[in-house]
């Protein structure tokens, strides 16, 4: 590990630490299992699948790795624009976590490798009276997360999944997941990632579904 790692390392941790400590909202409590490796593994009213289902607005945008971009501002100290190979140059992780949709269907035990999002987020300083993020997509999509679920250690910004790129129909080049809340709170074809002082809703929230969408509690419409 070089200096640089070490020092983005450091302020993911740091980020961390600062929000982290905050009392929690009553939707942030409880997001999970207790250990994912305990059964039952699926929350209720989930049905597993052994398929991949694609669900999105109807329109898969093709980027170009040399013309990917992602911007990382709003309530920040210091705005981020990063290409491709700015990404691949942040510490990567790879981690194996489930994915629940909120249409009752739940796919087990994807690999992913990506960026920890807690990483990005550190990288533009937010500010302190930022709460939450907004993810932005490519296709015009939008959705919340509170910081207390964006900075958990599973919720990557993924380009690859079970070995290789993450294909265009399931957000490639690069998607944010969110094992700990419904699959609609991960963003496909990430563009943006927009700090927030109050927790505005996003597509789906605005049209119904749960601010905070978590699985354990069958929290799906507000």
């Amino acid at each position: 590990m070089d200096d640089h790692e070490r020092r983005i390392l450091a302020a993911r941790a740091a980020l961390r630490e600062r929000f982290l400590a905050r009392p929690q909202d009553a939707g942030d409590l409880g997001s999970g299992p207790p250990n994912r490796h305990r059964m039952p593994r699926l929350p209720p009213g989930q049905t597993e699948s052994k398929k991949w289902p694609v669900l999105d607005l109807g329109r898969h945008p093709s980027i170009p790795l040399h013309k990917w971009r992602l911007q990382i501002d709003g309530a920040v100290q210091e705005p981020q624009a990063l290409g491709w190979p700015e990404l691949l140059a942040l510490p990567q992780l790879e981690d194996e976590s489930d994915f629940h949709c909120v249409t009752s269907w739940s796919k087990m035990d994807l690999r992913w490798k990506g960026v920890q999002l807690s990483i990005l987020l550190a990288l533009a300083r937010p500010l302190p009276d930022a709460s939450a993020v907004m993810l932005h997509s490519y296709d015009g999509y939008c959705t919340n997360l509170s910081l207390h679920e964006a900075l958990k250690d599973d919720v990557l910004l993924a380009h690859t999944v079970d070995g290789a790129p993450l294909p265009i129909e399931h957000g490639g080049p690069a998607r944010v997941i969110t094992p700990q809340l419904y699959a609609w709170k991960g963003a496909k074809w990430i563009s943006r990632l927009e700090l927030m002082t109050v927790n505005r809703p996003g597509f789906w929230e605005e049209r119904g579904y749960s601010n905070s969408a978590l699985p354990w509690r069958n929290d799906r419409y507000g």
